[in-house]
């Protein structure tokens, strides 16, 4: 991936060096999120809850996109309830078909979920909102505040298809900081990142 390198390979062979490199990090940071124990996890998201309220501010009047916890990300559900309570909003993402970008959905601690994609709750039957803030967890985050995620794309192309601009806050665990993502034109960095715990 050096410059030398980068720039005698066709930006296919590039994007295809990128691709693989990103699907082995992946499966290193995912397997190293998942040895963290419950407990810590839980106490690393409190953490990240109250810098969450650190970074966002006044909720009230406001709509959260948060998400439901999937292979040991940060779980911020209780942090959902208390914005709700706070006189914020709350809304999950919703995968509606491959390859479009998400929706988002409102929804409170409460509200019937069913099942979405990897058998991810999903609101049944909220109604489509355009979040202020997202809150993205990160498989892996870089120092331009860059996301490595899933791979799916999902993420990006949202971002890019809102009407608006949200706040996007990346959260996660110290040990899922990278040097770097290899950034390409379709990623999008977060606008403020939440790390709890060491690298």
């Amino acid at each position: 991936m050096t410059e030398h390198g980068s720039a005698t390979r066709p930006r296919s062979q590039q994007w295809a060096d990128v691709a693989q490199w990103r699907r082995a990090e992946r499966t290193r940071l995912i397997e190293a999120r998942l040895a963290i124990p419950a407990d810590v996890r839980a106490a690393l998201s409190a953490k990240i809850a109250a810098g969450l309220d650190e970074a966002i501010g006044p909720l009230g009047g406001r709509i959260v996109s948060l998400y439901w916890p999937f292979r040991g990300e940060p779980d911020l559900r209780g942090w959902m309830a208390e914005v709700n309570l706070r006189g914020g909003a709350t809304a999950l993402p919703v995968v509606v078909e491959k390859a479009a970008p998400l929706v988002f959905r409102r929804y409170a601690p409460g509200d019937r979920l069913e099942k979405g994609v990897w058998n991810i709750p999903v609101p049944a039957a909220g109604e489509a909102v355009v979040p202020d803030v997202v809150i993205a967890p990160v498989v892996g985050i870089d120092r331009g505040n860059y996301r490595l995620g899933y791979g799916g794309g999902f993420f990006d192309r949202t971002l890019a298809a809102l009407p608006r601009k949200p706040l996007v806050i990346g959260v996660g665990y110290g040990r899922q900081q990278i040097e770097t993502i290899h950034p390409q034109p379709h990623d999008i960095p977060m606008d403020a990142v939440v790390i709890a715990g060491d690298a």
